[in-house]
């Protein structure tokens, strides 16, 4: 659906559709991945790829963006274009992982 949208688009529509800080997202990816087990034992602590990528970008100037976090906002404004705002637990922690409380509005 982002096909066509040049930097400035998509920027504004990432920064719509992620509606959690970089800190309250921060905060969610680690305590999600550390569930009864506690923490893996790898280096990335078993935090989502793609929430990474959400948590790089907002750390990030519009102009210092590369083509590696456009592909991280197009894939969070597809994945949350397509999933909408269902609040069943699975689906409400898939959002999140990617910075979009279906909650909040």
């Amino acid at each position: 659906m982002t096909e066509g949208f040049d930097t400035e688009m998509l920027w504004e529509e990432f920064h719509r559709t992620v509606n959690m800080n970089s800190e309250e997202l921060r905060t969610y990816l680690l305590a999600d991945a550390s569930d009864e087990e506690g923490f893996p034992p790898d280096p990335d602590l078993g935090i989502d790829e793609l929430g990474r990528g959400v948590l790089h970008v907002l750390s990030k100037r519009k102009g210092d963006l590369t083509s590696t976090d456009l592909d991280v906002m197009r894939q969070v404004v597809d994945l949350v274009e397509t999933m909408g705002d269902r609040t069943d637990d699975e689906s409400r922690r898939e959002l999140m992982s990617v910075g979009h409380d279906p909650l909040r509005r």
